[in-house]
């Protein structure tokens, strides 16, 4: 039931509120645009992510990538977008829903990134509660949980903004750019959406 309720939404475009942005699910023919994005911002992003693999910045390292996205995707445990400008089609940035579980928990996590020239201009903030509407809309998820670095005040603004409520800190939560860090526990409940 829940492989067949993901699958009507794998090539779904989803807009944000003003309509100036789109996300949807990554393809091969992004690969280029991918590449140049995420190298014009590696500096920008290494220090808030996973240690980068070798070849990521590859066409090798972007198929791997889509592979892994579409295998979350076909299990129901992940479904990751690409945000996009609307007239231009433009990718700017991505945001994810991984360790996605149904049954009695329905909750989700929330992760995201910005390519270096768009960032700090209100994109992610339009794309987060679009994002939050299908998890809460389409896949009937009840819980939404995000984590960040406490020396990422752009990130805890925007979750913040966004209506996720601080719930705690975990040490040593993940292994970021190598090294594990601690990281300040958010959520947003479906019933606090509205």
């Amino acid at each position: 039931m829940q492989l067949r309720l993901l699958s009507r939404f794998l090539n779904q475009e989803i807009n944000v509120s003003d309509n100036s942005l789109y996300l949807r699910a990554p393809i091969q023919s992004d690969c280029e645009q991918w590449l140049h994005v995420r190298s014009q911002s590696e500096n920008f992003l290494k220090p808030w992510e996973p240690l980068w693999p070798d070849d990521d910045l590859s066409k090798i390292g972007f198929r791997r990538r889509l592979k892994s996205y579409s295998k979350q995707r076909h299990s129901g445990i992940g479904r990751t977008f690409f945000l996009f400008k609307r007239n231009s089609d433009e990718l700017i940035g991505g945001i994810s829903l991984t360790r996605i579980t149904f049954g009695i928990t329905r909750s989700a996590m929330l992760g995201y990134w910005m390519g270096v020239d768009y960032a700090k201009q209100g994109n992610m903030q339009k794309a987060v509660p679009a994002v939050l509407e299908f998890a809460f809309g389409n896949l009937k998820l009840e819980r939404v949980e995000a984590a960040c670095l406490p020396t990422n005040p752009t990130s805890i603004h925007l979750l913040k903004k966004s209506g996720f409520s601080e719930e705690g800190y975990a040490r040593e939560y993940l292994e970021i750019n190598g090294k594990r860090e601690d990281h300040i526990l958010f959520a947003i409940l479906a019933s606090e959406l509205s």
